[in-house]
């Protein structure tokens, strides 16, 4: 297929200044009637009106690049006019049935088996909970719990897996959870391969040697580590909001391999990094590792649908009818859209697409990293990129005001990028996998050109 006809062919292109009239008017009724909460639409001032495949148009007329993608749910592009049709003719038919076998049910969950990585493949079962990802990792732990009869929960520095209690719970960010605590007890946190920030202080992976993993193995081998032996061990294949970070060759390998030798079920977030992003049509697919059960929502729902699920091994399957249940388990229009949209990556190879060209974008990252005094790191995996900014590549000091000043000047040149990272100083890129590269060149010329211009006013 011929990507290019999927989005605004005059993208980028700003008619008039970012924020433009349209956009202060709906922010300025945003702010009275909607909760401080809000956060994207602070720190990127605009109101949008439509979007299509990577392009996305805000109230004013000007067109911007997306290289933000809904935070990786819009992996097959912005209204998607395949997905459309099929929400259109379901839509037609049946809405919402609960837990009722339903043939967009069906068919979603049949081809989630047939994807599923390793000896998750034809030999596992999917079920449905809440409509997003926190839901998903909720019930994933539930399910643990379930099996194991144990209560405590082994979790990862840099790790997010949602807002709900449990969810917060399990994720690192204090700023997210501090006014909430205490949450859940029994919750632990292991060091992440992010090897940029090695927390054993190594310089290599190869003077390193895993060390994280052997770590994990540390503490549930000695009996005065403090940790009892957990329910499970839950993980993201690649971290996301923790700054885009492939670990390296191996690492969730050894995890497994730990998990099986003490009997605790690994968890494996796919939420993000799933359905094609990196790649790999699942993020563990990298390192041959099969989990136990698997998240996956934010692109299973199409084209921006809520829908979220995990899939397990059929061993796992034990609890009893009812003993976990969603109102929204049973929302045709999304399992539709989620089905199609899978039908879509696999007919037009969207994970071959996105290794290839985030191959090109990594050259292309790497050389400007190199020209510049404050871009420490690159990284990342298919489309799912990481560019992390530093005061000093030698001392590494986090540098988050420089993220915020280059995401703030890609915006108003027609580029949308999000940050993320352990110091908010990662420039996140989580395109649709439909974006051409000729689009990702002009995303990235506007990107570096962001770069420079920060280092000229000496921002």
């Amino acid at each position: 297929m011929n990507f290019s006809d999927l989005h605004f062919p005059e993208a980028p292109k700003i008619v008039v200044t970012p924020p433009g009239p349209k956009s202060k008017e709906a922010l300025a009724m945003q702010s009275i009637y909607e909760s401080n909460v809000v956060s994207y639409s602070k720190a990127i001032p605009v109101a949008f009106e439509e979007g299509r495949g990577a392009t996305i148009m805000d109230m004013d007329g000007n067109v911007y690049i997306d290289f933000f993608g809904g935070a990786g749910v819009l992996n097959v592009g912005h209204c998607n006019p395949e997905v459309l049709k099929a929400v259109a003719e379901q839509e037609k038919k049946l809405i919402h049935a609960l837990d009722f076998p339903t043939r967009p049910k069906l068919d979603l969950i049949k081809k989630l088996v047939e994807i599923a990585p390793g000896e998750l493949k034809g030999n596992s079962k999917v079920f449905f909970g809440g409509p997003t990802g926190s839901d998903a990792v909720e019930a994933a732990v539930k399910l643990a719990k379930f099996n194991t009869g144990r209560k405590g929960i082994l979790a990862f520095e840099g790790a997010y897996h949602g807002m709900t209690s449990g969810a917060l719970t399990m994720s690192s960010g204090k700023k997210l959870k501090e006014s909430y605590l205490p949450l859940i007890p029994e919750i632990h946190f292991a060091p992440y391969a992010y090897c940029y920030r090695c927390p054993f202080g190594h310089d290599s992976v190869e003077e390193c040697g895993l060390r994280c993993a052997e770590y994990v193995r540390h503490i549930l081998e000695d009996p005065h580590s403090g940790i009892v032996d957990p329910a499970a061990i839950l993980i993201e294949a690649i971290q996301g909001e923790g700054g885009s970070i492939p670990p390296p060759d191996g690492y969730i390998k050894e995890l497994r391999e730990i998990a099986t030798e003490y009997a605790i079920p690994l968890i494996i977030d796919e939420i993000q990094a799933g359905l094609g992003r990196t790649g790999k049509m699942f993020a563990c697919e990298h390192s041959d590792t099969t989990p136990d059960i698997m998240t996956i929502s934010k692109a299973i729902g199409g084209i921006g649908y809520p829908l979220s699920a995990c899939i397990c091994r059929k061993d796992f399957d034990k609890w009893p009818p009812g003993a976990h249940i969603g109102t929204f388990r049973g929302q045709c229009v999304a399992m539709a859209a989620g089905f199609a949209a899978l039908n879509f990556m696999e007919r037009n190879k969207l994970p071959d697409h996105a290794t290839e060209l985030g191959r090109h974008m990594l050259t292309r990252l790497q050389k400007t990293k190199e020209e510049s005094k404050y871009i420490g790191d690159v990284r990342g995996r298919g489309l799912m990129i990481g560019v992390e900014f530093v005061m000093d590549k030698n001392t590494k000091k986090p540098a988050e005001d420089i993220a915020r000043d280059v995401r703030k000047r890609c915006y108003v040149k027609g580029l949308i990028v999000e940050l993320g990272g352990h110091y908010s100083n990662v420039v996140r890129f989580l395109p649709p996998l439909v974006l051409t590269e000729d689009l990702a060149d002009k995303g990235l010329d506007i990107f570096t050109n962001a770069v420079r211009e920060n280092e000229k006013s000496g921002s």
